[in-house]
């Protein structure tokens, strides 16, 4: 195990993506094994030293930022094992995605999971409960974890799988490797009525133990292993990044694309017919990719970028129907771009990604920081949010941009404030903007997690009593409060 105290050794791991400030350690640990760990959380729980779990940093809410104690990087767990009969992947918590993702393929199989950092550890994807655009389709990180291996803070391991331990009553109690029996209260409240939410601990009816730890932010153990199910690779596929010259068509072919594409997933008829995922720019993102691409049309009100999976049987019959389609909603066929092969779609990813690489790089230049938004609201209320971005960002004349996963009634509203006047002001916008998503039954954080940075927000969304649920809990599993500390709740509730 390395063991680093200097400054210049551990400054890397005292911040994130979010570029949260402040952040300091005593010590950095870079354990070679998941038995090391162990004695790390014993001596740490003794002593009542706060310890931070770092992956690869890439989150936005200050969740890997320690603010003293022991800093533990999981980035040596990071061994691979694909089983390709079972379709499973065993893998270490230091894994990286994209190590992940070109594993998988050799073996012809997929993982669907795609959050836009690809450099993310999976550890840190669990962490977070993290999604992406293809969740539209396939779901989250929860949905393909089968088995999490866990170092609890006495030392203690939880080898848990789904459907192990299940409880639909006020309590449920998991069972360590060394006999003991953890039992806690079950929280009460219920989760909001949308596609995405990583907004505070899970929480559901029948209550899989192994659900807990998925998505609470490296709050209740440290997971050192996962086993993934896979699927199989479909055979092709079709993207289409396709140009609207006006919003209400728009807005109604992603209305029908989905209601296909949900329907379809959901029928035993198996219709094949609809979009893996449903990716959403403004008139203003296209400006900012233009820079880079040049060759985006001019005058678009907003762009769509989907993708068909597809087989050598029904390619055609697809490509028919979302011709179909896309001329039903006057869509500006003649000036959007399609593909079936893999290099294109590389190209049409790489077109999604420019954006929050071109917001990042404009909000240096201004010597600024991006604020961008993470809520999802129910489906019946999207148009509404969605009509309240625009009329609240137009009127602040701050500059923005509007993209990301609308198939699942979630936008990401990054504003690109050019001075401090223009950076406070942006901050009073995404207030009201989470006011906002709460009235409409909607969550505060889709995807980028809670983290120290939106405690005060999921204490809007939940408030005093189920956040002392969630504190709950951890107290029964971190008693002293040790791991993660100030992530999600800060310290008065434990």
């Amino acid at each position: 195990m390395q063991v680093k105290t200097q400054l210049e050794d551990i400054q890397n791991y005292l911040t994130d993506a979010s570029n949260m400030p402040g952040g300091h350690a005593s010590r950095l640990l870079i354990p070679e094994s998941a038995e090391e760990i162990t004695s790390i959380l014993r001596d740490a729980n003794e002593d009542g030293e706060q310890v931070t779990i770092s992956g690869a940093r890439t989150g936005t809410v200050g969740g890997a930022v320690p603010f003293g104690g022991t800093v533990i990087s999981l980035e040596r767990l990071n061994t691979i094992n694909i089983n390709k009969e079972a379709r499973t992947a065993t893998v270490g918590t230091g894994v990286i995605l994209a190590d992940l993702q070109k594993a998988v393929e050799a073996e012809e199989l997929f993982y669907p999971p795609d959050p836009t950092e690809w450099s993310c550890q999976v550890g840190g994807t669990v962490a977070t409960n993290a999604s992406g655009a293809r969740s539209f389709k396939y779901g989250a990180t929860r949905d393909f974890v089968e088995r999490l291996r866990v170092v609890l803070v006495d030392g203690d391991f939880l080898d848990i799988r789904r459907g192990q331990f299940v409880g639909d009553g006020d309590t449920l109690s998991v069972t360590t490797e060394g006999g003991r029996s953890v039992e806690f209260k079950l929280p009460t409240y219920d989760p909001p009525d949308v596609r995405k939410n990583v907004s505070g601990l899970y929480n559901s009816r029948p209550f899989d133990a192994i659900d807990l730890f998925i998505g609470s932010e490296g709050t209740l153990g440290v997971v050192t292993e996962v086993e993934l199910r896979l699927v199989e690779k479909s055979d092709s596929f079709f993207s289409g990044i396709v140009f609207f010259e006006n919003e209400v068509d728009l807005l109604a072919f992603v209305s029908e694309a989905k209601h296909h594409s949900i329907s379809n997933f959901t029928s035993e008829m198996s219709d094949p017919f609809g979009a893996s995922l449903i990716e959403y720019f403004d008139a203003n993102a296209l400006k900012f990719i233009s820079e880079k691409f040049p060759e985006t049309p001019e005058k678009m009100a907003g762009a769509i970028f989907f993708e068909q999976e597809t087989s050598a049987e029904n390619e055609d019959d697809l490509l028919t129907k979302w011709n179909e389609l896309l001329e039903k909603h006057n869509a500006a066929v003649d000036a959007s771009w399609f593909t079936t092969n893999d290099q294109d779609r590389e190209k049409m990813r790489a077109f999604r990604h420019a954006l929050p690489v071109s917001v990042n790089e404009r909000v240096v230049r201004n010597r600024q920081r991006k604020i961008g938004t993470d809520m999802a609201v129910p489906d019946a209320n999207f148009a509404s949010f969605l009509k309240f971005y625009k009329e609240i960002l137009d009127a602040s004349g701050i500059d923005y941009v509007i993209f990301g996963h609308m198939g699942d009634c979630h936008l990401h509203a990054n504003l690109l404030p050019k001075d401090d006047a223009e950076a406070e002001k942006a901050r009073h916008i995404y207030g009201r903007c989470v006011a906002q998503a709460i009235m409409l039954g909607g969550c505060v954080s889709a995807e980028h997690g809670i983290g120290k940075l939106k405690r005060k927000y999921l204490h809007a969304m939940m408030g005093e009593r189920y956040l002392n649920e969630m504190a709950d809990v951890k107290r029964a599993f971190d008693p002293k409060g040790i791991l993660g500390r100030g992530n999600m709740f800060d310290e008065s509730y434990l």
